[in-house]
């Protein structure tokens, strides 16, 4: 048990990644707002924008993520989860009371707020697993987003998915393990979640890599295991409850890789400590720490010339930091590159968050009675798009020093098309448009963290994620509550219940014409992006094929 519980110990590295991958796969309750927000709309007898603001209002959860950013620097991951658990089992109980009829209609601002409360609790849950994991794992940071985040992408199918095979698709027990699942799970995931010293040897870099082959080996088993499941059409009980146990059994899997690493260890016995001990957390430009250090150099001799006494004082201007270095917030905003990220993340999340809020409504006017197949193929795409983009990036970073922003240049191209086909309205456009959505949607959000990180720093990356971020709710709130609300409203007749529908092609076509417009403005931003970030990039590979050649060289 020591053994696991040392700081220094690979398993125990290993074993809070995969409590922070358990943690991801029940993060994304914030995008499965579909799979109840027609039982909301019937009980509350809202209209479509009353209920697009109902979302929005879930969404602008998200702007309180300045919170949890600042105190990424202050509370230890265990504290910051802890504060999300609680926050969500709040936010999403008092919902499941209302849905459930345990409670009687709470009012419309009241419901607001507990809608926040459960869209706020991700931030705490992401910022502490993100930040944790990419500073343990500092050298594969494609890898490590992808991964995550991909989980993040098949938790709404996770949920919808052991929803509908357990409690035939109600609304009010999908609420209740929004509700419950991840307080659990978090719960679990504060007694192994530390930060550790990253690997600072070219060989344990390689041993990384590998096993981060494995987790994403088991992470597209599940996502395939998944998306079977949802084409196969109905099932029995007995199938269901066999489909259930089975994907409990897939999520539980990653610990094989601690559980190995615990084995290992017992075998060596003790011949391996010394590599578990004096790791030096390394920067990931080898220049970063030059100008530091000669700072430092210079400091040092001025005090020494004055005899090195504590009263006198030494000014020296400091060094206003190029992308690449760490940033303050502050610097970080003063630069271009932030605000370009920042608007073409926008264009991107902003659009795919409208079509997930409003994919029940989008179903509906198109004729389908059950939109979870929808939901659950958005989910499951979005993690190829996490996990693969976040691998490909890595690579071709590693390779020739590729900008990671390409990527989401591609993507919003990739949107662009998903937009006009779904605008069309051809046979089969919804189940291509929540392919191309869930594909595109996951590409923006893996490859955007790592960038973040390697253009601003990893020291005050916690608040730097966070104000990213902030475009979820203003995007939801653009896109989502004032856009889709009023021109759905304005094409939908009212209801008998008060409420009001709108079937056809023509409810959403405006919307997603305009959506692809913004999609064509996001790409022009990421193309400049990557223009721009060229010599951070090329610094970055530099850095590592130089790392390489010296431990090639070591090795002879």
């Amino acid at each position: 048990m020591g053994f696991w519980l040392s700081p220094t110990s690979p398993a125990s590295k290993w074993l809070g990644f995969v409590t922070a991958v358990w943690v991801q796969a029940i993060s994304g309750n914030n995008y499965t707002f579909s799979n109840y927000s027609d039982a909301l709309k019937s009980l509350m007898d809202l209209t479509q924008l009353q209920l697009n603001n109902l979302s929005v209002a879930k969404d602008v959860g998200k702007a309180f993520g300045l919170l949890p950013g600042f105190a990424s620097d202050k509370l230890p991951p265990p504290v910051i989860l802890l504060i999300g658990a609680i926050e969500g089992f709040i936010g999403y109980g008092v919902q499941w009371l209302v849905v459930s009829q345990r409670i009687k209609p709470l009012a419309y601002w009241q419901m607001c707020i507990f809608l926040c409360m459960g869209g706020n609790s991700t931030t705490w849950m992401n910022t502490a697993i993100l930040v944790t994991c990419l500073r343990n794992f500092r050298k594969n940071r494609g890898p490590i987003s992808g991964i995550l985040k991909g989980y993040v992408g098949l938790s709404t199918a996770i949920f919808t998915d052991l929803c509908t095979s357990l409690f035939s698709d109600s609304a009010s027990s999908f609420l209740l393990m929004l509700a419950v699942i991840p307080l659990v799970v978090c719960l679990t995931a504060i007694l192994c979640l530390r930060e550790i010293p990253p690997s600072s040897t070219a060989g344990e870099e390689k041993e990384e890599s590998r096993y981060f082959g494995i987790f994403n080996g088991v992470a597209v088993v599940i996502a395939v295991y998944l998306l079977a499941y949802d084409v196969s059409g109905t099932h029995g009980t007995v199938v269901e409850l066999v489909f259930s146990v089975v994907l409990l059994i897939l999520l539980a899997s990653p610990l094989l890789v601690p559980l190995y690493l615990t084995v290992q260890n017992l075998i060596r016995s003790n011949s391996n400590k010394e590599d578990t001990e004096g790791h030096v957390t390394e920067p990931l430009l080898v220049e970063e720490t030059v100008p530091e250090k000669a700072e430092e150099a210079v400091t040092a001799a001025v005090a020494a010339a004055n005899g090195g006494e504590e009263g006198d004082e030494v000014e020296v201007e400091r060094r206003r930091p190029v992308i690449g270095e760490d940033h303050t917030i502050v610097e970080a905003l003063r630069t271009i590159d932030f605000w370009i990220l920042f608007v073409s993340f926008l264009c991107g999340v902003g659009t795919g968050l409208t079509v997930m809020n409003n994919m029940g409504q989008m179903g509906l006017a198109l004729g389908y009675v059950d939109v979870s197949m929808f939901v659950s193929l958005i989910s499951i795409f979005g993690f190829f798009g996490r996990i693969l983009s976040g691998t490909v990036s890595e690579y071709f970073i590693n390779k020739a020093g590729t900008p990671r922003p390409i990527w989401n240049a591609a993507s919003q191209i990739l949107m662009t098309v998903g937009y006009i086909v779904m605008a069309m309205a051809v046979p089969g456009s919804l189940y291509i448009g929540s392919i191309v959505v869930g594909i595109c949607y996951g590409v923006r959000i893996a490859v955007s963290v790592p960038t973040a990180s390697e253009l601003f720093g990893l020291k005050y990356y916690g608040l730097i994620y966070n104000i990213l971020i902030l475009n979820l709710p203003l995007g939801s709130f653009l896109f989502s509550g004032l856009l889709a609300g009023f021109l759905y409203d304005a094409q939908a007749t009212s209801t008998a219940g008060g409420g009001n529908t709108c079937v056809g092609a023509h409810c959403y076509r405006l919307v997603f014409v305009i959506m692809a417009v913004a999609c064509i403005v996001g790409f022009g931003l990421d193309v400049l992006l990557t223009i721009r970030t060229k010599t951070v990039y090329s610094k970055i590979y530099a850095s590592r094929k130089s790392k390489k050649s010296m431990a090639v060289s070591n090795g002879h």
